[in-house]
């Protein structure tokens, strides 16, 4: 196979790495966090390859780097996600750079055990959403976390929100969001959910700065952000006395699961989380079963151990 074209006719690596992030954050207009973690894990690629030109890297170059990873505990999903960004980096390098091949085709990242979600019991999901909610911010608080749990989005979705989407929910029980890929679906909002949203929407003027959109707001007046979201949900977890980590996609975990245990309907939990395919939804078949296994375990008369 020839090699491609030597970089230093391409770009140096900072520039061919610049050009790489600008055309996926402003020409692919992909999310932040998406743009972030292709950068690190081109840079993840640089640290690994330091004294090797990037036209002359190789697949065995590159199976080298991912044994590395390895080496160091990465999970075979952390590294899977690397692999597709050196590859993604690559293809851009064939396509606008004038290299000649991509050295991380056909190259597959070590499996590893697909762990289980965790998911809430809904006596916990119900002693932290029942969490009084005293002051403005308590308010934005407790219409976020029922709102995540009882519509089952995403941690992006429920940022993403804008205030008109409110009405929409209050009238309808129903909000559209925009997941993954830009696709966009409708889903049901619960009764406590709108009846926190409509709480938390009497206080948000006192909140918001002129002209912001977004429907939950951060201290600063404008669009919270996801690790407020994060922290806050910490808090509240610790405050109901739960004696658990609780991060947003557990409550999203909660709402597949229980809605799964109710109706044991998995299409409908597949559309509802927006999942393209019904192999990412069956993990919760497995949470299911776990729930069945361990009431079996607490009741049959035949699996309870002798004292």
């Amino acid at each position: 196979m020839s090699a491609a074209r030597p970089a230093g006719r391409a770009g140096s690596r900072n520039e061919l790495l610049a050009g790489f992030i600008e055309h996926v954050s402003q020409q692919r207009r992909l999310a932040a966090g998406t743009v972030h973690n292709y950068r690190r894990s081109v840079e993840e690629l640089y640290s690994h390859n330091p004294d090797i030109e990037l036209g002359l890297l190789q697949a065995q170059h590159i199976r080298r780097s991912v044994a590395q990873l390895h080496a160091r505990g990465l999970s075979g999903r952390t590294i899977a996600h690397m692999l597709s960004g050196w590859r993604g980096f690559f293809a851009w390098l064939v396509r606008y750079r004038g290299f000649t091949h991509n050295p991380c085709t056909g190259l597959r990242p070590p499996k590893s055990p697909r762990a289980l979600p965790k998911a809430l019991s809904p006596d916990a999901a119900s002693q932290l959403l029942d969490h009084a909610a005293e002051g403005t911010m308590a308010a934005r608080d407790q219409a976020m976390f029922e709102l995540s749990y009882s519509s089952g989005l995403r941690l992006a979705e429920l940022v993403g929100l804008n205030e008109s989407a409110a009405k929409d929910m209050l009238r309808e029980a129903q909000v559209t969001v925009v997941g993954k890929g830009s696709k966009t679906r409708r889903v049901p909002v619960g009764a406590k959910a709108r009846a926190a949203l409509a709480g938390w929407l009497k206080l948000r003027h006192t909140m918001a700065k002129p002209g912001c959109e977004a429907l939950f707001v951060g201290a600063h007046g404008r669009r919270i952000s996801g690790g407020v979201v994060r922290r806050q949900l910490s808090r509240w977890a610790r405050q109901a006395g739960l004696g658990m980590h609780v991060h947003p996609h557990m409550l999203r975990h909660s709402f597949a699961t229980h809605l799964l245990q109710s109706s044991g309907d998995l299409r409908a939990v597949q559309e509802l989380l927006g999942h393209a395919s019904i192999s990412t939804t069956q993990v919760y078949t497995h949470l299911d079963f776990q729930h069945l296994a361990g009431a079996y375990d607490r009741a049959h008369p035949r699996a309870r151990k002798k004292t």
